[in-house]
């Protein structure tokens, strides 16, 4: 319970000038002012109730006050509301809900608000919850193979490359590939590549290994001249996911895999049907 005199001190410590220090002050005089009556006499059922509100007022106003700063609704720059008016007026909708009743079939609509059990939080205390979800997480050797295997990244790779903030935090995160730093931290992996191998050309893919190597499928057979050149050959040692997303990929465009050893496969057979190679 705080006394008078420490409250008194409190008061004296607290800069007069700044904005929240009034609501401190307003929040350690109102815990006095129930005590000063208390002492003189007993207050009635009504003076209790009015000074029991006025208290939750005060905490109620204090807790805005000093609330994390770095919650997702204060810091994202959405639309202002007059925006929001204009933008449903030029689409003929008189309000958001009546917009998304016109665009969203109804059988995936939620018929009630959505309910989140935990109230906001700010970035600090979510990315602590989510780590202390993140260590209930048992970590085993993984032996399913086929190309799903650890990987030791160079640390000179690491620093410079992946954990260097220069490649990303000037540019927007709004676009599709996530920032152009990315995309320039790629475009110097690949001349590295061009520059080891002598190959004219090389490409850094940011997906998983089946679908980088049906990308490469669909390049080869657009860039092919001839119609005709419907027949992509792929090695036998290719992990069998790779196999089947080319296969699947392969359909949609009309297209042949044809799966053998690169070492012994007569390519002459396919004549001049052949679009592209994968080797593994």
């Amino acid at each position: 319970m705080l006394s008078r005199s420490t409250v008194s001190k409190a008061l004296g410590l607290l800069p007069r000038s700044a904005p929240a220090t009034s609501v401190v002050r307003g929040a350690l005089l109102h815990t006095l002012k129930p005590r000063q009556a208390n002492a003189a006499a007993t207050p009635t059922t009504e003076s209790s109730s009015a000074a029991e509100g006025s208290n939750d007022t005060t905490v109620a106003a204090a807790a805005q006050a000093y609330a994390p700063l770095d919650t997702f609704l204060r810091r994202h720059n959405g639309p202002r509301d007059t925006d929001v008016e204009a933008m449903l007026q030029a689409l003929g909708f008189a309000s958001l809900d009546e917009m998304v009743a016109a665009t969203v079939p109804s059988s995936i609509r939620l018929s009630a608000p959505l309910e989140i059990s935990d109230s906001e939080y700010a970035e600090k205390e979510l990315l602590a919850k989510l780590k202390g979800i993140a260590e209930k997480n048992q970590v085993y050797r993984s032996f399913i193979g086929t190309g799903y295997t650890d990987v030791v990244v160079p640390p000179v790779i690491l620093r410079n490359i992946l954990e260097n903030p220069g490649w990303y935090t000037q540019y927007t995160p709004y676009q599709p590939e996530i920032s152009q730093g990315r995309l320039e931290s790629l475009l110097n992996f690949q001349t590295v590549v061009t520059d080891l191998t002598g190959l004219p050309a090389t490409n850094a893919s940011l997906l998983d290994e089946g679908s980088a190597a049906g990308e490469a499928l669909v390049v080869c057979l657009n860039s092919a001249k001839k119609k005709t050149r419907n027949a992509f050959f792929a090695d036998r040692n290719c992990h069998p996911q790779t196999l089947a997303v080319l296969k699947t990929r392969a359909e949609g465009f009309g297209a042949e895999i044809v799966v053998g050893d690169y070492k012994t496969f007569d390519f002459a057979s396919l004549g001049d049907r052949l679009a592209g190679a994968l080797v593994s």
